[in-house]
């Protein structure tokens, strides 16, 4: 019996092999599907809350307006505080480990072959390896293996900050537009059932995006924002007045 002999891969098995990974496009796609779905979400039902209440036209398509742009600011706003936190601790973590490595470069050179001999590398060979990124990059090597940080992962203030506020407002102007083109006594009627097919479509489309079950995904969105839209429709009937 003739041993396997070993086929080197060429350009074109490589590239067929090539897997398309999803996860350097997981922040980008939380702002941008967080936003778009609370604008969907909250603004409908805004409108649906002030027009259960016997609202005038125009106090329903203001309130929809106020509610894109404060939602909007408040989105951007608190995914900036967000994230800035988290860049704030990676920047302060890169630091303590840059001077660790300042100060005990043997030490630490120690500390990533535990690490790779934990992750199943023999202990002459994760000493190898250690010795070698070090010597490529030292801190790059730490911040990834050691801390967690990467470049795809790393936190993006102001990035994460304008695809929520840009997200939120093209969200909110689906369930304003409805707002404008139905007449007042259909607005009960027409704009959640605009808003549920928005939600399912951006659902799917998100769960698709991230590898998931499409149906699933549209399923979950639309649940919670049913039951938001209802709430908020009991509350303006309950405690609402003509404007």
């Amino acid at each position: 019996m003739c041993a396997d002999k070993y086929v080197p891969m060429t350009k074109h098995s490589a590239e067929h092999h090539k897997e398309h990974h999803r996860i350097h496009r997981s922040g980008q796609l939380r702002a941008a599907v967080l936003g778009a779905n609370d604008g969907i979400v909250s603004t409908a039902s805004l409108i649906i809350g002030v027009a259960a209440a016997e609202a005038s036209r125009g106090s329903i398509i203001l309130a929809g307006a106020a509610g894109l742009v404060a939602g909007a600011m408040s989105m951007a706003a608190g995914e900036y505080v967000s994230v800035k936190s988290q860049e704030d601790t990676e920047r302060a973590d890169l630091d303590m480990e840059r001077e660790a490595l300042l100060n005990n470069r043997d030490e630490e050179e120690k500390e990533l072959a535990a690490i790779y001999h934990r992750r199943g590398l023999d202990q002459a060979l994760a000493n190898e390896v250690a010795r070698q990124l070090m010597e490529h990059d030292a801190l790059g090597a730490h911040a990834r293996d050691e801390i967690g940080i990467t470049d795809e992962l790393s936190a993006h203030p102001i990035q994460a900050a304008l695809w929520s506020a840009v997200a939120f407002s093209i969200g909110a102007a689906a369930p304003l537009l409805g707002a404008f083109v139905f007449s007042t006594s259909h607005l009960l009627i027409y704009v959640p059932v605009l808003t549920l097919l928005l939600l399912a479509i951006l659902g799917g489309i998100a769960a698709r995006a991230g590898g998931a079950n499409p149906v699933r995904g549209a399923l979950r969105v639309c649940f919670w924002s049913m039951l938001a839209m209802g709430l908020t429709a009991a509350v303006g009937k309950i405690f609402g007045f003509a404007v």
